[in-house]
C-alpha cells in the first residue's frame, strides 16, 4: 500500500536530513511522526522512524549527564531576547555594539565571531537582550547554532544592503525554513508535545549610508506583509533610534506600571507581560500564591476612565497603570 506522504512530511525528513545537532534530529522525526498520514500504508515507516526517535533520545539523555557547556546555549535575561542571523560581514555585530554594551568583535573579515554574544538593550526602562551569532552561509552552519535560535524570543535577519540582498535573503530564510523555524499561518509556536517550532522574524537591513541602489526596495518586497523591514546605519545612526521600538514591538509584550495602594506608582522597573494578558496574568506574575486572593484592580491607561475600577478578566495596554487589590 503506498504511503502517500505530504509536502509537510517531506519539509520535516528535510529538516531531519539537514539536522546537525540530536536535538534537532528529535525535534524533526517528531514533527515527521506528527504530520504522517494514519493508514496501513504508513506502518512500517512509522515504525522505523519512532526507533530511530527512541535510539536518540536514549543517546541525547547519555550524552547530556556526561556534556560539559553548550556555548550555544545563551540564558535569557531581560523581558526578550533577539537573536541576529546572517550571512558573512552582514553587519550583527555592529547592532550588537551600537544598541548594548557588550564587547562585541567588528571585523572587516568574515566569521570574526565564532559564538554567540549577548548584550543588553534599554527601550523606555525595559531590558532586551540582543545575542550576536557566527555567520552562515549556504554550505556551512556552526553545529548547534540553531538551538539558540529555537531557544529565543525573536529572530532578527541582518541583510547587508551594499551587495547583492536576495542572496543573502535565500541563505538565511532556507535556513529558517528548513528548521521549521518561520512562525507562519502553517507553522505554530510550539507542536503539542510542547516543543518550540516557529519564531517570529524582523528583517534589519544594515550599511544603508552606502545602499546599492534598489537593493532596499528589493528587500522590502521579499518581506513583503510577513516581516517587518527597518534600514539602518551603524557609521551615520541612520535608523538605530528606532530599532529598539521595532524589536520592542515585534516581542509582542506590553509594559505595567505596579501603583501600590496610597502611593505613587514606580515608573521606573514596569512588568514585562505579554500582549493579550489579563490583570490576574499580571498577578500571577507578580506572585502566583497571592493572584489567587485577587479581588479586583484599580487601572490608570487605555480605554478607561482615570483609577477605574476592573475585574480579574480586563485586558491590559501598554504603559497601563494598575493598582492590585487583594482579599
Amino acid at each position: 500500500m503506498p504511503a502517500n506522504l505530504t509536502p509537510d512530511y517531506f519539509k520535516a525528513e528535510q529538516w531531519y536530513r539537514q539536522a546537525t545537532t540530536t536535538e534537532e534530529k528529535i525535534l524533526a522525526l517528531e514533527q515527521m511522526l506528527a504530520v504522517m498520514p494514519k493508514h496501513k500504508g504508513t506502518d512500517k515507516l512509522k515504525a522505523d522512524l519512532r526507533q530511530k526517535l527512541s535510539a536518540l533520545k536514549e543517546g541525547e539523555g547519555k550524552r547530556r549527564k556526561s556534556a560539559g557547556v553548550d556555548i550555544f546555549h545563551v540564558p535569557r535575561m531581560g523581558a526578550g531576547q533577539v537573536a541576529l542571523l546572517g550571512t558573512p560581514n552582514s553587519g550583527k555585530s555592529s547592532i550588537v555594539e551600537v544598541l548594548t554594551n557588550a564587547k562585541v568583535h567588528v571585523a572587516d573579515f568574515p566569521f570574526a565571531t565564532s559564538a554567540p554574544v549577548p548584550g543588553m538593550m534599554n527601550f523606555e526602562g525595559v531590558h532586551i537582550q540582543v545575542v550576536d551569532m557566527p555567520p552562515i552561509t549556504a554550505d556551512f552552519v556552526t553545529p548547534g547554532q540553531a538551538g539558540t535560535y529555537r531557544n529565543c524570543d525573536l529572530i532578527g535577519i541582518v541583510i547587508d544592503l551594499s551587495v547583492d540582498v536576495e542572496e543573502q535573503w535565500k541563505v538565511c530564510v532556507d535556513f529558517l525554513e528548513t528548521r521549521n523555524l518561520l512562525l507562519d499561518e502553517r507553522m505554530h509556536e510550539s507542536d503539542e508535545r510542547g516543543n518550540v517550532l516557529g519564531k517570529g522574524v524582523v528583517c534589519v537591513g544594515t550599511k544603508c549610508d552606502i545602499v546599492r541602489e534598489g537593493e532596499a526596495e528589493k528587500i522590502r518586497q521579499l518581506c513583503g506583509n510577513r516581516f517587518e523591514f527597518i534600514a539602518v546605519s551603524t557609521v551615520t545612526g541612520e535608523g538605530t533610534g528606532e530599532l529598539p521600538g521595532v524589536l520592542f514591538r515585534q516581542l509582542n509584550i506590553i509594559r505595567i506600571y505596579a501603583r501600590p495602594p496610597g502611593k505613587k506608582p514606580d515608573m521606573n522597573e514596569p512588568f514585562t507581560i505579554p500582549a493579550g494578558s489579563t490583570v490576574q496574568d499580571l498577578a500571577r506574575t507578580i506572585h502566583r500564591d497571592l493572584a489567587e486572593k485577587l479581588k479586583h484592580a484599580r487601572i490608570w491607561g487605555t480605554d478607561v476612565y482615570e483609577g477605574q475600577s476592573v475585574q480579574r478578566d480586563h485586558v491590559l495596554s501598554d504603559k497601563d497603570i494598575v493598582e492590585l487589590h487583594f482579599s
